[in-house]
């Protein structure tokens, strides 16, 4: 499963070039994509809902965050059209980080368009993440899996792609696992989200990831 993971051949694509590739492969009948999330720290700059939580102004964070609402229905129709079905599986660690927090009401908006989103508790995953954490992947049909990479000073630097068909399954097949142990997204959100106060923006380690 994940324990072993990275594997194989891969090949290095920059932030563009990873873009553009999961751009043309995702039109492509891939049938599903698979995306698994494990950082709880990260910066999304020029991402309108985030630059409001990272100035303090919670409120206005989540009224920005619900105005995506109709492009985010755009991205699933988009998806049902080509036959693509999505998955997500959003890993979070306790105490729950600013970021986590705040992602988690912009994912509540994709949730309630229909995106399929489930919540992995890390200390749920420890007998996985023994060695280390699962990796950021986001895995196309079995045609192609991107492990997302960033540079030392911790900004998005684009992917690591594979395309062994035996690596690809194999992960595959470790995400399906992980899946099926998740949390509806709801069920969790309302009871560990909800109660919180508004988080307190403090220096967590930077890393700078794309928008939502």
């Amino acid at each position: 499963m994940f324990d072993s993971f990275p594997g194989g051949t891969s090949e290095r694509l920059d932030r563009p070039t990873y873009h553009a590739d999961l751009g043309r492969i995702y039109s492509s009948g891939i049938g599903f994509l698979n995306k698994l999330e494990r950082g709880q720290h990260f910066q999304e700059r020029g991402f309108p809902s985030w630059d409001a939580f990272a100035d303090g102004d919670w409120e206005k964070a989540l009224s920005l965050a619900d105005e995506r609402r109709e492009e985010y229905a755009r991205e699933i129709r988009r998806a049902s059209e080509l036959g693509v079905a999505h998955r997500r599986l959003r890993v979070v660690e306790f105490p729950v980080t600013p970021y986590v927090q705040w992602e988690l009401f912009v994912l509540r908006v994709r949730v309630d368009v229909g995106d399929a989103i489930k919540i992995a508790d890390a200390r749920d995953i420890a007998d996985i993440e023994r060695n280390h954490p699962v990796p950021e992947v986001v895995i196309l049909g079995d045609v192609v899996m991107y492990e997302v990479v960033y540079d030392e000073d911790g900004n998005a630097a684009g992917a690591n792609r594979y395309t062994d068909g035996s690596l690809i399954r194999e992960t595959n097949s470790g995400f399906d696992a992980l899946y099926e142990r998740g949390e509806g997204f709801y069920d969790f959100f309302d009871r560990e989200i909800v109660p919180l106060a508004p988080p307190r923006v403090s220096g967590a380690p930077p890393v700078f990831r794309g928008q939502r």
